[in-house]
């Protein structure tokens, strides 16, 4: 082969080899080449739209903002839950947590037969057990070990129940339980975690799915416990609100009266309070950082209501406390604001001094005759 045939088959040789680490492409018939695998329809789009390069977050986010459910391929519950999966990252455990009021917890020396009692009334299958106060925790109580002590305590030896004239059912004698033995006596207490409320919830979640602990306790700054959030508030936030057959049906309620006035639960939402009573009602920078009712209240006195109290709310309303404890209000009654008679003298002997000095002619004197209290 002369010499420049063999320089052009080298020179095109080298043009064709593949650059280092790359192996040659085997490009069937009909086949499209596509450089550096996906990455060019990325490209391609972000040219077209005049995307930034920036991050997958950002793109998808991008993509359930613009494009239709038939466009992206997404349902409409897929599309919401990608959504709250992005909005998840940013969401922190305060935001997310059963606050401190709203808290079912025990005592850690309750006899077992208060302990069966509450959980039923409490219709929750996990109870935080605390020492004297709730700032000093000591773990959690789960109905299904309650349940296995329980029935490790009734079952009686196959020995014994063949010696009986009376079958027991299934081997259990519920009468060798002690009802009024005390919690801490049972060992079936468990761990709890503990979290600020700054953690993000997506962290939190990893967290109690490696230690397999679902209930977590938030504490404050001082070590004291601010409010409560297990796995189902976390999961709650992408897939939605999940009731079981123990959660209440109903909404917290306002009721519209004969009288014109409203009949509210404290945890009734501020947006339906309004939907209901109407644009009147407008409450002002009060209600810009709450989302009930009774958040509303809290925020417009400055302090927590009690039961009897009647209050001005905004314009022409008032609110009078209907039921109430020394932790939370629980339910109102909102009406139109009412004329009442001056209040009168406390113990009726307070009076009134003149700009003299003197006592007023029209007051008898009370107690030496010199006209003083």
């Amino acid at each position: 082969m002369p010499d420049g045939d063999r320089a052009l088959t080298t020179s095109q040789a080298a043009q064709e080899e593949p650059p280092p680490g790359q192996l040659p492409a085997v490009v069937h018939q009909g086949e499209v080449l596509q450089p550096n695998g996906g990455n060019w329809l990325i490209r391609a789009i972000r040219s077209l739209f005049g995307w930034k390069p920036g991050s997958v977050r950002d793109d998808l986010q991008v993509v359930l903002d613009t494009s239709s459910p038939d466009d992206a391929g997404f349902s409409t519950l897929e599309r919401t839950m990608l959504r709250n999966i992005l909005g998840l990252h940013d969401r922190r455990i305060a935001d997310v947590m059963v606050h401190r009021a709203d808290i079912v917890a025990i005592k850690q020396d309750i006899q077992l037969g208060e302990l069966l009692s509450l959980f039923q009334d409490a219709a929750h299958s996990r109870l935080v057990v605390y020492n004297e106060t709730l700032d000093d925790p000591v773990g959690i109580v789960h109905i299904r070990d309650l349940v296995a002590f329980m029935t490790a305590k009734a079952k009686v030896p196959p020995a014994t129940v063949a010696k009986r004239k009376k079958a027991l059912p299934a081997g259990l004698d519920l009468r060798a339980i002690d009802l009024k033995m005390p919690l801490t006596e049972t060992g079936i207490i468990r761990k709890l975690l503990y979290v600020p409320p700054s953690m993000r919830a997506i962290d939190l979640l990893a967290q109690m799915q490696a230690a397999r602990i679902h209930l977590a306790l938030v504490v404050d700054e001082y070590g004291g416990t601010d409010g409560l959030v297990s796995i189902e508030d976390i999961v709650e936030q992408i897939v939605g609100e999940i009731d079981d057959e123990h959660d209440s049906t109903e909404p917290p309620s306002i009721v519209r009266q004969p009288d014109g006035s409203f009949i509210a639960d404290a945890r009734a939402s501020l947006e339906d309070v309004r939907a209901m009573i109407g644009d009147q009602f407008v409450t002002g920078e009060a209600g810009e950082d709450v989302e009930t009712l009774g958040g509303y209240l809290v925020n417009h006195v400055g302090r927590l209501p009690v039961r009897g109290e009647v209050i001005a709310g905004p314009d022409n309303f008032e609110f009078e406390v209907l039921d109430a404890d020394p932790r939370r209000v629980k339910r109102l009654r909102i009406g139109p604001r009412k004329e009442r008679p001056a209040a009168r003298a406390r113990d009726g002997r307070r009076r009134e001094a003149s700009t003299d000095g003197t006592t007023p002619a029209s007051l008898p004197p009370t107690g030496d005759g010199t006209g003083s209290p």
